[in-house]
């Protein structure tokens, strides 16, 4: 007789594109790191939780429910102890004489109904619920676990520290008045100061119906921090408003700001984005740390010989480097690294971006503004005027910009920017799409880069772990089964997420006569791909993380989550 796990492999397989070797590289991934087997499922990109939620439904005859509509009985908190119900991710949804009915993410979980058995001495009846409705139920039912972080760093922090160094232009009285209580300053100083010593490149807080939600973004990945109550939210948007010279008296359109706070002898800019929605202001603080743009090009985590094409590419005397990726693969930094390890007293520099992210001593910068009719093309018309030895465009999204830069690279001038492509050689091509001529993208263009972000695994709780075969297999051969491989076990220093900072993976190519003939003859990116793989050597995007992973850098997920996004 077949058990539950094999009947919903059985199901699994008559799925289009699941094969014996995805449920084999899914058991291991549930072994090695110890998860659910749904959640390795979905991690492998198989299929989607809500669609496995209807495989467990339909397989298992278990009815589902909808957390997101359904009033929880306040009361089950005595009979469903919080540290039971967070461990096993289930919510008590009602109880009788005789059973008590819990929502689970994970019906397979033998042990968390036997221990619930246990203590309720009542018959388990299970409903389905996603994993994160049953994260949200059981924030709302037994409070956000997290909550405690930033009361927990005001007792560690002296707020006397935390100077802020920019003040309002515009302000209405009375909702300043409201916002400095002391209790509202010190929260939003606390929710700063623990971002940054988290890491987090972003601070985002988000009104809900019931509160408001703050989580950090740490090494691309988004993580909650806690729950402002909704009493307070409106206090909390004018303070950062307040901070980021924005006028309060607006609440219906977009607005954008930026403030500079010291802490501790450290000076952070802030870009600050708020959005009206339907319940409230959200606000997304974006930090800019001037540090991480000084370090130079050899301290971007990419490979040396990435370092080296870039370092030979900025020693020319005019031509085009472009920078490619999605957002938030690390363009900017990039660029801000090779524009700041150009910033001599003997050089002109002049950047124009939209918006406005990092100041730097030493650069003319000027934020582009399309309300105006300052647009890209326009401010890189005036900057031509004032004899500027390299222009930095933040991105080139239109066919007046790129030809406009273009023809100042050929003119004398060292020009860096950004397009969004998933590779090196589609940049190329992508030039002559936007009605570029091809014989000036040919001439002028001196090499193209595109990057990713991936996560380092942390060195704290770094194991080696096995792989199976079937996982090799997807290598192509370049890994063998005596490869050392490893993973971060989980720990404290990175929150339980086995990785801890984050580097660069590149795939750099390098214009040489071939590819500028290849180009005027208008063959394709993957022609010119397969000549700078094979001639010049270039390594692609899946093998220079495939290398990181030989070296022990990084994960086996880290891999296929990079190479699926190139």
């Amino acid at each position: 007789m077949q058990t539950i796990r094999e009947k919903i492999i059985e199901a699994l397989l008559q799925l289009p594109g699941i094969t014996p070797q995805d449920i084999d590289g899914a058991k291991w991934l549930q072994q090695s790191h110890g998860i659910p087997f749904s959640e390795a499922l979905v991690r492998q990109g198989l299929i989607a939780e809500k669609d496995f939620m209807l495989l467990l439904v339909r397989v298992l005859r278990i009815p589902s429910i909808d957390l997101s509509k359904f009033k929880l009985d306040e009361r089950l908190k005595d009979v469903v102890p919080e540290k039971l119900a967070r461990k096993y991710k289930m919510v008590p949804v009602s109880m009788m004489s005789e059973s008590i009915a819990v929502a689970i993410a994970d019906p397979l979980n033998v042990f968390a109904l036997d221990d619930l058995r246990d203590i309720t001495g009542k018959r388990i009846d299970i409903v389905m619920s996603s994993g994160a409705q049953i994260d949200e139920a059981l924030n709302k039912f037994y409070g956000d676990p997290n909550q405690g972080t930033v009361a927990e760093v005001s007792k560690n922090i002296d707020v006397g520290d935390f100077e802020v160094l920019s003040d309002m232009e515009k302000y209405d009285p009375a909702a300043v008045e409201n916002s400095n209580e002391a209790p509202i300053i010190r929260m939003v100083n606390l929710v700063i100061k623990e971002a940054l010593r988290q890491r987090a490149s972003d601070i985002h807080m988000e009104p809900g119906e019931t509160d408001m939600r703050v989580r950090y973004r740490v090494d691309g990945v988004l993580l909650d921090v806690l729950q402002i109550p909704k009493g307070n939210q409106n206090a909390v948007i004018v303070r950062i408003k307040i901070m980021a010279r924005i006028d309060i008296t607006t609440t219906q359109i977009p607005q954008d700001g930026r403030f500079k706070l010291r802490l501790s002898g450290k000076e952070v800019d802030f870009r600050v984005s708020i959005l009206p929605t339907y319940y409230g202001a959200k606000v997304v603080m974006r930090v800019l740390d001037r540090a991480n743009l000084s370090i130079g090009l050899a301290h971007l985590g990419i490979s040396e010989r990435s370092v080296e094409l870039l370092e030979e590419a900025i020693d020319k005397p005019f031509g085009m480097v472009l920078v490619t990726g999605p957002t938030g693969s690390g363009k900017s930094t990039t660029l801000y690294s090779i524009v700041n390890q150009l910033n001599r007293v003997d050089k002109n520099i002049v950047t124009v971006e939209d918006p406005g992210e990092n100041l730097m001593e030493g650069l003319t910068q000027i934020e582009a503004r399309s309300d105006i009719g300052l647009t890209f093309a326009s401010a890189l018309r005036s900057i031509l005027r004032q004899s500027p030895d390299v222009v930095m465009v933040g991105e080139i999204r239109d066919n007046e910009t790129a030809d406009i830069a273009i023809k100042a690279s050929l003119t004398g001038q060292l020009v860096f920017s950004t397009l969004h492509t998933n590779d090196a050689a589609g940049a190329v091509t992508r030039l002559v799409d936007m009605n570029v001529e091809p014989f000036l993208v040919a001439s002028s263009l001196i090499l193209v880069c595109a990057q990713r972000l991936c996560r380092k695994i942390c060195p704290h709780c770094k194991q080696e772990v096995e792989v199976s075969e079937q996982v090799l297999k997807k290598f192509e051969g370049k890994i063998g089964s005596k490869t050392k491989l490893y993973a971060g076990k989980g720990c404290d220093r990175c929150r339980q997420s086995g990785y801890l900072g984050r580097f660069g993976v590149t795939e750099i190519l390098v214009m040489d006569d071939t590819i500028r003939e290849m180009l005027i003859e208008g063959r394709s990116s993957d022609d010119i791909k397969t000549y700078a793989c094979e001639r010049q050597g270039m390594k692609t995007l899946w093998e220079d993380v495939l290398d990181r992973l030989v070296q022990g850098q990084t994960t086996v997920e880290e891999v296929f989550r990079i190479s699926s996004n190139a």
